[in-house]
């Protein structure tokens, strides 16, 4: 059975390893979808497609990769076309994993089986309270894996952040 998991990831925190982990551990396969791909250089999306997808392989344990497939899903201006949009991207998946009510409703209105991903602090693991430690220079190393860190910190991303 293959799983779908689409987010933002800007950037790709320790609640998105957990989201992955727990889409892992009920599937064979993992599709994950870099959502807003075709966004960058702005407030809301800072990071580049390639920049996350960067930060989501230095995050994963190498035994994991082989079972996870990463897909650029850009964003389209009609919300009803959007999942059949993915659909033409990524290959035939049973079972989708999300928090996000929306996309919820539009996967299940096709009859998709849609599981919802438990968020841990969602407060705390956000990627706008992440975003906004690191441009005021706070503690946000806690909040993402180390291979994010070391992404984020090749990045300058404190400076491209106060910048946007």
């Amino acid at each position: 059975m293959d799983g779908l998991l689409i987010g933002r990831f800007q950037p790709f925190h320790l609640g998105h390893l957990d989201a992955i982990l727990f889409g892992l551990s009920r599937t064979e396969n993992l599709f994950i979808g870099i959502g807003s791909s075709n966004r960058s250089n702005e407030k809301k999306n800072p990071f580049s497609a390639q920049e996350r997808r960067e930060m989501i392989i230095s995050s994963i344990e190498p035994s994991m990769i082989d079972r996870i497939k990463i897909f650029d899903i850009p964003d389209v201006d009609d919300h009803e076309k959007w999942t059949f949009e993915i659909d033409q991207i990524v290959p035939k998946y049973d079972i989708v994993f999300t928090n996000d009510e929306f996309t919820k409703t539009l996967f299940e209105k096709r009859q998709l089986n849609v599981v919802p991903v438990i968020l841990k602090d969602r407060e705390k693991f956000s990627g706008t309270n992440i975003r906004q430690l690191i441009a005021d220079d706070k503690n946000w190393q806690d909040l993402v894996p180390q291979g994010t860190r070391k992404v984020l910190d090749k990045l300058n991303a404190k400076e491209r952040l106060k910048n946007l």
